[in-house]
């Protein structure tokens, strides 16, 4: 153990060393006369006489060398806004790589890429880049991090390119409305450039930021000169008018509730407002995400929960500075409602309301970055109908719900060591007694405080939380999270838990420490260990797949950042990660091993194996005893093109097998074209066939004494699954595109081989048809078992499933900040006969019945001045 802490805490004792940008630095210039004319060609004295930041070095492909072409980049400035002229020289122009796309979306061309640290804080930074077609890209780097960034920051800034015999040039406008930037007459920034040739496979900066270290805004160059601006005042406002209708393709004639039209029309808007000079309020009033894609089909056949991305922008925007480690899953805002109408037909409503949203970020001068997030979804009603009594009636489905979200996270010494905390809280406005009460805590609240400490440059860091829940409601809501599948408090084998019906609370908590060696030239290492407690219980704002965990893990890795005659880099590594729950039974242990090259011409070659040894499971039961685990084994090997080509591919291979007559073979496709400069094209095909020899099927009372008087009933599935995400889309302009996603899905699992647990702790089934026992299946595939005098039913679970989730976009930003949406969406389902699925069935979903949706959304950018 003394050997361990040695480990974790002897390299604390090194020294920060000096950042190579400390002796780089580079004066902006204040404009004296008219702002330059946007246009893109340089033509005014500023871009000749300003001092340029030039001589940059290649990270990529020879690291340190000159870049092959020049670069030259100007700083400039007035009361209102930073203006940037930049000259990127060619060999030869018509090589230059000029492809259309929507905003935000890099592609294979060109890049300049401008990188401000406005507060100096060497850790956050805002990047601007342009490409040879003008087209704009933005991000927010959080951490102190270049590959750290949050594309859903989206100021409302102008830049013009243009292309000649030189090179290219680009000229870039950003309002101080829309950085934030410490008070003061005197400004001090950081800064670095960027130019990107994927042509080339050429990535040089100003600053170069070697391979084998970390860091991004904490190695930037000084931007002097800046004087006597002042943040202004930054009120935005953003009003919507949206109508849409839905068009039903199947519908019943008894349901009073269908109709194969459903139209509205809608109003709503955002407001962003600057409080003072580091701090911004966003409220959102009746929000509308008619624009964002659907999630992916898929088929759960566990039990647990799927968590999909965040897609929607009021969320997306500063999502990241809330953190949580689980505590905050904003998709919970809005969600489907919880409740359902237990009735013959009842309305349909896919979501809750969301009456409004805001939202506080920013960061101080001090270093203390603050979030914060309050929203409230309103009570969901729908009308029902009793078939057999003619009777309508109204049934609250969600109840009117308010959340909230806050956190801190201060910035201190030379390191950017950080120190943070975040609270959660839910209210549910839900009567006693009430189905809704049964089913839904009134109240939950959550607390993490954290801290990062790094030194050595940034060279290794330490990481420690500690965390807490606790919700409270009636009685029976709370014996459902003892009974749900985080926790199965229920298990007649479990001695560290028991279930109370009767509480009206619970809590928990949960902590971890770890540390890391993040850049080096050859070794990094990683040792995390964290525990969540049974009580634990973070989902009413949360996600989290379950708890009652200890959980160790530890990783080596070598790797090779200098290019050789076969390849460009290359790394191994290897670890293992164990999970305990509190009683000790150790329910899983992973230990794999990868390596990954990037080859000569720029492939990418990436190989993995994994073994899970034998483990004891308290969740394969579903709330019964533990249940042994068997041995498993398998890898993966994948090749990809190179990053910056114009035509791009990938292939992936894996498999994997267990002891117990398990298996699973995938195979993943990518491929991505660009037939001309404005189209782009990409297809990602997925086959996946796999037998599952541990699946759970149902508990059936009567069983032996080895299993607790409880038959726990498991079966071998083959799966089948095929599916294809298709993107086809052409850009007009940078600011007029359209934007085309189909997701074709096909699906189907076969359960056969049935039989029970023999003992507990065992990995062994008495399988049916056998030692006596007897089984055969009805006309409706229902299998008929007869174990021990017993005889039961085992309902059918055979499904073959088909969908089709298609989007069609166009989106035109009719003036800067203004934007006006047309939305086609398909949603497509359909079940067939039991059988196998095969690749060539994903083209039946086009002919699939379903639903159509069409809405158009126009929002107008207000700046208030």
């Amino acid at each position: 153990m003394k050997g361990l802490i040695r480990l974790v805490f002897f390299p604390m004792a090194l020294t920060s060393v000096a950042s190579n940008a400390a002796a780089q630095s580079l004066e902006a210039v204040r404009l004296t006369g008219p702002p330059p004319r946007l246009d893109g060609r340089l033509t005014e004295d500023v871009w000749r006489t300003a001092p340029a930041a030039k001589d940059v070095l290649q990270r990529e492909p020879t690291e340190g060398a000159a870049a092959s072409e020049r670069t030259e980049v100007r700083f400039a400035y007035d009361d209102d806004a930073l203006w940037i002229g930049a000259r990127m020289f060619s060999n030869n122009s018509r090589d230059i790589r000029a492809l259309i796309t929507r905003r935000d979306r890099e592609g294979s061309s060109e890049q300049i890429v401008i990188s401000l640290d406005t507060h100096r804080d060497r850790r956050t930074a805002y990047t601007f880049s342009v490409t040879p077609a003008g087209v704009l890209i933005d991000y927010f780097h959080e951490g102190d991090a270049e590959g750290d960034r949050t594309y859903d920051y989206n100021p409302v800034w102008e830049a013009e390119a243009r292309t000649d015999s030189l090179g290219w040039t680009a000229e870039l406008r950003i309002p101080f409305t829309q950085l934030r930037f410490n008070p003061g007459d005197i400004q001090d920034w950081g800064a670095n450039v960027v130019r990107r040739v994927p042509a080339i496979n050429e990535e040089s900066y100003w600053v170069l930021v070697r391979r084998d270290e970390t860091g991004w805004a904490s190695r930037m160059a000084a931007l002097t000169g800046i004087r006597g601006i002042r943040p202004a005042r930054r009120i935005e406002v953003l009003p919507y008018v949206a109508a849409d209708s839905r068009f039903i393709s199947v519908t019943d004639p008894a349901d009073p509730f269908a109709s194969e039209r459903d139209a509205g029309v809608r109003a709503g808007g955002d407001v962003k407002m600057g409080l003072g000079p580091n701090l911004t309020l966003d409220v959102t009033i009746n929000p509308d995400f008619g624009q964002v894609e659907a999630d992916p089909a898929e088929v759960n056949l566990s039990a647990y929960e799927t968590f999909f991305d965040e897609q929607r922008p009021f969320f997306l925007e500063g999502a990241d500075l809330f953190g949580g480690r689980g505590l905050y899953y904003s998709r919970r805002i809005g969600a489907t409602p919880p409740g359902s109408a237990d009735a013959d037909y009842a309305e349909r409503i896919d979501n809750t309301t969301i009456l409004g949203a805001a939202k506080l970020t920013g960061r101080l001068p001090s270093g203390l970055s603050v979030a914060a997030l309050a929203a409230v979804t309103d009570r969901e009603t729908v009308a029902t109908y009793d078939g057999g009594s003619g009777k309508f009636s109204d049934v609250i489905i969600a109840p009117r719900t308010g959340y909230a979200v806050a956190s801190v996270q201060q910035e201190f010494g030379g390191n950017q060591s950080t120190f943070g905390a975040t609270v959660t809280m839910v209210q549910r406005d839900v009567e006693p007694g009430t189905r809704l009460a049964n089913l839904l805590a009134r109240s939950a609240y959550s607390a993490i405080a954290d801290s990062r400490i790094r030194w050595a440059d940034g060279m290794y860091d330490a990481n420690v939380y500690f965390g807490a829940t606790y919700i409270r409601g009636d009685s029976s809501a709370i014996l459902r999270q003892q009974l749900s599948s985080r926790r199965y408090w229920q298990r007649p084998d479990a001695l560290h838990v028991g279930v109370n019906d009767s509480r009206r609370t619970l809590s928990g908590t949960m902590m971890g420490i770890s540390h890391s060696k993040v850049s080096g030239k050859h070794w990094l290492w990683d040792i995390d260990i964290r525990q969540e407690s049974p009580g634990l219980e973070p989902n009413d704002i949360g996600s989290y797949g379950n708890v009652d965990n200890r959980t160790a893990f530890a990783e080596i890795e070598w790797r090779e950042t200098t290019p050789r005659s076969w390849y460009r880099s290359w790394n191994v590594d290897a670890g293992a990660v164990s999970v305990w729950n509190f009683a000790g039974d150790r329910v899983s242990t992973h230990t794999f091993s990868s390596y990954n090259a990037t080859l000569s011409n720029f492939w990418r070659l990436s190989t993995d194996a994994f073994l899970n040894p034998r483990a004891t499971s308290d969740a394969l039961t579903r709330g019964g005893p533990l249940m042994g685990t068997p041995r498993r084994n398998g890898g993966a090997i994948e090749l990809q093109s190179r990053s910056g080509a114009r035509n791009g591919w990938g292939i992936e291979l894996g498999g994997s097998r267990d002891e117990a007559g398990g298996w699973r073979r995938e195979l993943d496709l990518s491929l991505s074209a660009r037939p001309g400069d404005q189209w782009e094209l990409s297809l990602d095909p997925n086959w996946e066939r796999s037998e599952d020899s541990r699946q759970y099927v149902t508990a059936v009372g009567g069983g032996r004494p080895q299993t607790f008087g409880t038959r726990y009933v498991f079966a071998h599935v083959d799966i089948s699954e095929v599916a294809a995400r298709f993107r086809l889309n052409y850009t007009f302009t940078p600011r007029l595109t359209l934007e085309t996603y189909a997701e074709p899905f096909a699906a189907s699992g076969s359960f056969h081989t049935f039989g029970e647990l023999r003992e507990a702790r065992g990995r062994d089934l008495i399988e049916y048809g056998m030692n006596g026992t007897t089984i055969g299946t009805d006309p409706d595939g229902n299998q008929r078992v007869t174990a021990e005098g017993q005889s039961f039913t085992i309902p059918n679970h055979d499904f073959n499933v088909r969908s089709l989730r298609s989007n069609v976009v166009i989106r035109w930003e009719w003036r800067p900040g203004s934007t006006m949406f047309v939305v086609w969406q398909q949603d497509k389902n359909a079940d067939r006969e039991p059988g196998l699925v095969r690749p060539g069935d994903i083209f039946d979903t086009f002919g699939t019945k379903g639903d159509n949706f069409l809405a158009v959304k126009v929002s107008y950018w207000i700046p208030v001045r």
